[in-house]
């Protein structure tokens, strides 16, 4: 790769921090910058404002960029797809020679996660953006496992809706494939899936807590009304709870079950197993 400059966006979020720090590391401090909301929050040099709910403020955060990578939102829907294409239409008219996005592994326009959508609707649009592209097809954050766990080791039960295996990945691995794509070029499109090696239900999450702990977790399958109503009844919105439940959906139709050997080829050893991240999480 040239020496043009990369801009990171969203770098003082979990997945962005972890994917500057770990660029910094690869390539000249002078070549990466910072795009994000508060630039005084932001514990890099080079940090310029960047606004996705006000496009205005892109111009000057994409500025001279030969790469910018667009870390997706936390939104949902046409909130989520609006700041994705207002940075999009940033960088190409900024003049980046790549555009690259944090999508999904699963991303799909059938599929029933509401973020799925979202994701394979803003790779469409990078593919119609005119520039050329990559997607990061991430796989599902391990992280989210210590929400779906709550009270299970005080309880004996890890109560959730049906589900199905999940390639679960560390934000620290995904961090860190960006970085190597981004420092060292390739990947026209989507990547094949960067996931850890290996899928695991929560019937398999359960098992490894027990083990770590020595207490049982069982299992128990809810019904999926009647765990949308409890969510609900403890101030979640309805809406949310709904999002939340088509994650359960997705996963037993195995949208999120596919692995692959690419991340593990990118970051050069082996890929964080859920155990390890259960053994941190159970401390």
């Amino acid at each position: 790769m040239n020496n043009d400059l990369i801009i990171v966006t969203g770098a003082t979020g979990q997945l962005g921090r972890q994917i500057v720090e770990r660029l910094l590391a690869r390539v000249p401090a002078g070549r990466v910058g910072v795009s994000v909301r508060d630039p005084q929050k932001a514990a890099f040099p080079n940090a310029r404002r960047g606004d996705f709910t006000d496009p205005a403020t892109l111009k000057e955060a994409f500025e001279g960029a030969g790469q910018v990578l667009i870390v997706s939102t936390n939104t949902a829907g046409e909130a989520a797809l609006a700041q994705h294409r207002a940075a999009i239409d940033a960088a190409r008219d900024a003049g980046a020679g790549r555009i690259l996005y944090t999508s999904h592994q699963g991303a799909a326009v059938d599929s029933r996660f509401e973020p799925m959508p979202d994701h394979a609707a803003t790779e469409a649009y990078l593919a119609a953006s005119g520039t050329p592209w990559t997607a990061l097809r991430n796989g599902f954050y391990v992280s989210t496992i210590a929400h779906l766990l709550g009270r299970a080791v005080e309880t004996g039960e890890l109560v959730a809706p049906a589900d199905g295996p999940v390639s679960w990945t560390a934000h620290a691995d995904l961090a860190e494939a960006a970085a190597v794509i981004l420092a060292d070029g390739g990947f026209d499109g989507p990547t094949p899936p960067l996931t850890a090696p290996d899928a695991v239900d929560l019937e398999g999450v359960a098992a490894i807590v027990g083990d770590l702990t020595g207490r049982t977790v069982r299992r128990v399958v809810a019904d999926d009304q009647e765990w949308v109503a409890g969510l609900v009844s403890h101030g979640v919105p309805q809406a949310q709870a709904t999002m939340l439940l088509g994650m359960f959906e997705a996963s037993r139709r195995g949208e999120f079950a596919p692995t692959g050997p690419l991340l593990e080829q990118l970051i050069g050893r082996p890929a964080t197993p859920v155990r390890a991240y259960l053994e941190t999480l159970l401390r």
